[in-house]
């Protein structure tokens, strides 16, 4: 019998067909980003015991969008970006964990299988979406990465739109945000098989960039920014009561694991 290869399924005796290859993984893209506050509340009702609410504005939120290029080590995605392209939007808060302040990504929607799948080895909720955001250039009609340049974004799943924006960059600045600035905590849990009340694996594990490099950060005006209900989803419990700022900032991140911060699981260390 041979042995079965591959980082993730379908495991195979090569380990060619396994929708991901082994980390590290590296990313290029663009971050479109509107930070706002709702009621405390809406945010702590996202967050599993033991993680509790940031002490400083607690009810801070970002709604990130972002367009993706990504591969392994090898570079191969690269020549071959069927297998490295996809688009995200996501939602970020902010939380503490034994005195320590952590970002989460509460709701996370995606274009691509392999995006799903990583989202689940890293903890992210990642949901199949239809994301699309205006994309700078040199040339034409297209913004530049400038004062004045003007750039849309927009969220749909299940044919229904969630979330739609448009910013208009006014100024460099030192970051693109506060939400989406820490070490991220967030869960990976596994239903156990014989009781669907249980957990076979239900741990809180800390990620965070191995590596991180990035070009101006822009602040930006939000001329627009709407969540819409949706018979399937929760994200206009988050609609913003107030607008902290836009941001737009390219990115390049390399990422390698994390650590385990804390465990419920039945098979695992003691919490």
């Amino acid at each position: 019998m041979s042995r079965l290869h591959g980082f993730y399924g379908p495991r195979t005796a090569t380990g060619k067909a396994s929708l991901l290859p082994a980390p590290p993984w590296h990313y290029s893209g663009d971050l479109l980003t509107i930070e706002f506050r709702v009621d405390p509340d809406r945010v702590a009702e996202l967050l599993p015991e033991p993680l509790a609410l940031a002490d400083e504005d607690p009810g801070a939120v970002a709604f990130i969008w972002a367009d993706w290029q990504s591969c392994a080590t090898d570079r191969a995605e690269l020549a071959d970006p069927v297998r490295g392209q996809y688009k995200e939007a996501f939602v970020v808060v902010r939380c503490q964990f034994e005195g320590r302040t952590y970002s989460r990504c509460v709701y996370i929607w995606v274009d691509t299988d392999f995006a799903i799948a990583r989202g689940a080895y890293q903890g992210y909720p990642k949901k199949l979406g239809s994301i699309h955001q205006t994309r700078p250039h040199p040339f034409g009609p297209a913004p530049r990465i400038a004062a004045g340049g003007a750039f849309g974004a927009s969220l749909a799943a299940s044919d229904r739109r969630l979330a739609e924006a448009r910013i208009t960059l006014t100024r460099e600045t030192e970051t693109n945000g506060f939400v989406n600035g820490h070490k991220m905590a967030h869960d990976r849990w596994v239903t156990d098989i014989a009781d669907p009340t249980a957990f076979s694996l239900d741990e809180i594990i800390s990620t965070g960039a191995k590596e991180f490099e990035a070009g101006p950060a822009w602040a930006a005006d939000v001329d627009h920014f709407e969540l819409f209900a949706s018979p399937t989803e929760e994200l206009d419990r988050l609609a913003p009561r107030e607008i902290i700022g836009g941001y737009y900032r390219q990115v390049g991140v390399v990422w390698d694991g994390g650590e385990l911060i804390h465990t419920r699981s039945t098979n695992g260390a003691p919490a």
